[in-house]
């Protein structure tokens, strides 16, 4: 009973700290930000559960490092994310526009999209200067 206790007070560490940053991060980021509070197995056995959750959304980088980001609880329905290929950086994007997309994925494609982990690759504008 008390390893399922400290688990639990990791967790709560882990996801207070994942909640506040600003986007994207990696386990290493977290490692160093814990102090060695966490152990680096606990991290990623707990982020790659928060990724399959759904709760982050996991992508990779160029240099084939994992890279994860919040999803955050939003009331939109339209929502998509933006990831630079050269910073990295991923952003939250609610649009309408998806939906015209996803329309045509499912009439032409038949595939359905699933909207809340849709991420779109490309050059932010502070990269492409």
């Amino acid at each position: 009973m008390k390893r399922n206790s400290y688990d639990t007070k990791q967790k709560e560490l882990i996801l207070e700290i994942i909640k506040n940053k600003k986007g994207e991060f990696t386990i290493k980021d977290l490692y160093n930000e814990l102090n060695g509070k966490v152990g680096l197995t606990t991290i990623y056995r707990l982020v790659d559960s928060l990724a399959k959750d759904g709760i982050l959304n996991k992508s990779i980088g160029k240099n084939n490092s994992a890279y994860y980001i919040y999803c955050e609880e939003c009331e939109c329905n339209n929502h998509f994310y933006l990831k630079c290929d050269s910073c990295g950086k991923m952003c939250h994007v609610d649009c309408d526009c998806i939906n015209d997309l996803s329309n045509h994925i499912v009439k032409n494609h038949k595939f359905k999209l699933n909207k809340e982990h849709i991420i779109i690759n490309g050059i932010c504008d502070k990269c492409s200067k």
